[in-house]
């Protein structure tokens, strides 16, 4: 009896010792932080898409018409193309030009020019700026009368005032440039990171190889690059998937509903018309179609690491 009693105390001291060495005690602290200002806040916007909810009255009945209402919307399949156009030009020109300013960027550094660090400043400087000031720097760019930068640029050239922001197709692609100015920053310094990293033996042999500047890019550098690159695709795609900021300090949506991208309609429809329903419910789609475009991007990483 004594010896099976000390084989079950000895078993219970060890099941103790291994709870407290278990990596899971110390992410419980986590676990519950995510929980309360992640999950939970993703639950209730779930949950209130399927009422009709207002933030005029308390009382709400629970049902599909938010999202019948949505997507019938005449305006809605509008504010998808917006947005379509203002992600798919913002994320790959903040990529090229990501890129080209790094790869200038490293090329000064490796022949030791003057200045570089002044360039690295100079681009970050447009990550460290709120978006809404962004907004209001652009606006004040974009001004529309011969005081407007831009357009006292073009008065030398005999250009009249162009009407960047209230013209529908000017002022959505004024945005698109905006943003593109301010996300670059960030696509830089990944990409600059990555570059630091690259082996220079490998490049070396290629150049040895007879490769030239070309090849060596787009043969050896790019898919060395690869995961780095995918993984930024992520990171500024969902970014700009939810910039709302600098469009409204910019242009507020206008003219019209021109340049209304996603989030900047949820922020309409609880804050400007206090439907609630209606806004969860465009949150709930900008939630799925971030979800479902980083699960397409994994999937290409992962095919790629294999």
């Amino acid at each position: 009896m004594d010896a099976n009693n000390n084989m079950t105390i000895n078993h219970a001291e060890k099941k103790r010792g291994s709870w407290r060495s278990s990596p899971l005690l110390w992410l419980i602290p986590l676990i519950a932080v995510l929980a309360f200002v992640f999950v939970y806040p993703i639950f209730q916007i779930v949950r209130l898409s399927f009422t009709d909810a207002n933030l005029i009255d308390a009382d709400f009945d629970y049902t599909i018409n938010s999202y019948i209402r949505l997507f019938t919307l005449p305006g809605f399949y509008q504010m998808l193309s917006t947005t379509s156009f203002f992600v798919f030009f913002s994320v790959v020109f903040q990529l090229i030009c990501g890129f080209f300013i790094s790869l200038l960027i490293v090329q000064g550094e490796k022949f030791k020019i003057k200045g570089t660090v002044i360039v690295r400043t100079a681009v970050l400087v447009a990550w460290a700026v709120p978006g809404v000031i962004i907004g209001i720097i652009w606006n004040t760019m974009y001004n529309e009368t011969d005081s407007g930068i831009f357009n006292y640029i073009l008065s030398f050239i005999g250009m009249g005032p162009q009407p960047f922001l209230s013209d529908p197709l000017l002022s959505l692609l004024s945005v698109t440039i905006a943003n593109i100015w301010r996300g670059t920053a960030f696509s830089m310094i990944l990409i600059y990171a990555g570059l630091q990293t690259l082996p220079s033996d490998v490049i070396e042999a290629a150049r040895i190889d007879g490769a030239n500047a070309i090849q060596r890019l787009t043969r050896v550098i790019l898919p060395i690059l690869s995961p780095i690159l995918l993984i930024n695709l992520i990171i500024i795609s969902i970014d700009t998937f939810n910039t709302f900021d600098m469009v409204m300090a910019l242009t507020g949506g206008g003219p019209g509903r021109s340049t209304e991208v996603i989030s900047l309609s949820i922020y309409n429809s609880i804050f400007n018309k206090f439907n609630m329903g209606e806004g969860t419910a465009t949150a709930v789609v900008l939630l799925f179609i971030n979800v479902m475009m980083t699960m397409v991007y994994l999937k290409v990483l992962g095919r790629k690491d294999k």
